[in-house]
C-alpha cells in the first residue's frame, strides 16, 4: 500500500510532477519565491540545508496546513487586503512595507505604511501566524524528493519519525501576544491585523471565547483576516476567506485577562520613519 506523501508544497512549488518545474534546480537553489531569499527554515544538524516545507497534509481529511509564515506572502495579497484600514491615506501617498518593528509588547511582523515626502501619514500593523509543528518533517521531505526522482538517504526515507501540529500552544501564544499589543494600537487609534489560515482560526473559535467577534468594523483596533488554500490545475493559491474584528477588551475577553500596554503615537511613527526608504516601497 502506497501512502500519499504529506508534503504539499516544497520551496513554493506543489509537490507534484508539474510540467516546467526543474526540481534539481529548486533543491539546489533552496530559494523562497515569497521572500525572494534563501529559505530560512534550515536543518539544525545541517544549517547549510534549507528544509523548504511550506505546506503539509495533515489530519484524517488530509487538509493542507501552512507551516511557514512566509507562505502567506503570496502575491502580497495580504497587504492589499489591509489598504482599507489606512483611513488617513490620500492619493499621491506612497505605500511602504516595513518588517520587524519594535512596539511595546514585542515586535510586529510588518507595517503597511502610507507616507509622503518621507513622512508617515498612516499605518496598519500586520502579524502573521501559522501552525507550529512538533516532531520532524524531514523524513517526509526526503520521501518527497525520492518520489520526484531525486536522491535521498535511505535511512531518512525509511525513518518512522513523524510530525504533529501544536494547535493549542500556537493559538494561545498568538492571543497572548495580541493581548500585549492591541491596546497600544487602540490607544493610537490605529489597526492591528492578524493574518492566519482558516484552519487555525476555526480552532481558535472552537477553543476560545470568540463569540463577540463579528462583522469587521473600521472602528475596531483588532482585525482578523483568514485565508484558505484553493487548488487550481495542481497549483495552490491563497485567497481571503473571512474577516472579523474586535477591540482591546475583546482580546482580553478571549483569554479572561486585562490588557494595559500603551505608547505614544510619536514613538511608533519615529521608528517607522527611520526604516522607510526606496527599498521598502510596496510593489506588486
Amino acid at each position: 500500500m502506497v501512502t500519499e506523501n504529506k508534503i504539499l508544497e516544497l520551496f513554493g512549488n506543489p509537490h507534484k510532477k508539474v510540467q516546467g518545474i526543474n526540481w534539481q534546480q529548486v533543491i539546489r537553489k533552496q530559494w523562497c519565491p515569497f521572500t525572494n531569499t534563501k529559505c530560512f527554515k534550515v536543518r539544525k544538524s545541517q544549517p547549510e540545508i534549507s528544509i523548504g516545507t511550506c505546506t503539509v497534509r495533515y489530519g484524517k481529511d488530509n487538509k493542507g496546513v501552512i507551516i511557514c509564515p512566509n507562505r502567506l506572502l503570496e502575491r502580497k495579497q495580504i497587504f492589499t487586503d489591509c489598504v482599507h484600514l489606512l483611513t488617513l491615506h490620500e492619493p499621491g501617498n506612497e505605500f511602504h512595507v516595513v518588517s520587524e518593528v519594535s512596539v511595546p509588547g514585542g515586535r510586529v511582523d510588518y507595517f503597511l505604511v502610507s507616507a509622503k515626502g518621507g513622512k508617515v501619514r498612516d499605518f496598519v500593523a500586520i502579524e502573521f501566524q501559522t501552525l507550529d509543528t512538533t516532531g520532524t518533517v524531514w523524513p517526509e521531505r526526503q520521501r518527497a524528493l525520492k518520489s520526484l526522482g531525486l536522491s535521498s538517504h535511505p535511512k531518512d526515507v525509511q525513518s518512522t519519525k513523524g510530525f504533529g501540529m501544536n494547535w493549542k500552544m500556537t493559538a494561545k501564544t498568538i492571543l497572548m501576544q495580541l493581548h500585549h499589543k492591541v491596546q497600544t494600537f487602540e490607544h493610537m487609534n490605529k489597526h492591528l491585523v492578524l493574518v492566519v489560515q482558516n484552519h487555525l482560526l476555526h480552532y481558535m473559535r472552537a477553543e476560545f471565547d470568540f463569540t463577540h467577534l463579528g462583522t469587521p468594523r473600521i472602528g475596531d483596533a483588532m482585525h482578523f483576516h483568514s485565508y484558505q488554500l484553493n487548488e487550481s490545475e495542481g497549483v495552490w493559491r491563497l485567497e481571503l476567506e473571512s474577516r472579523a474584528s474586535t477591540d482591546a477588551a475583546g482580546i482580553a475577553k478571549c483569554l479572561g485577562l486585562q490588557a494595559e500596554a500603551k505608547v505614544e503615537l510619536a514613538v511608533v511613527v519615529a521608528e517607522l520613519e527611520k526604516k522607510i526608504s526606496a527599498n521598502t516601497i510596496f510593489t506588486l
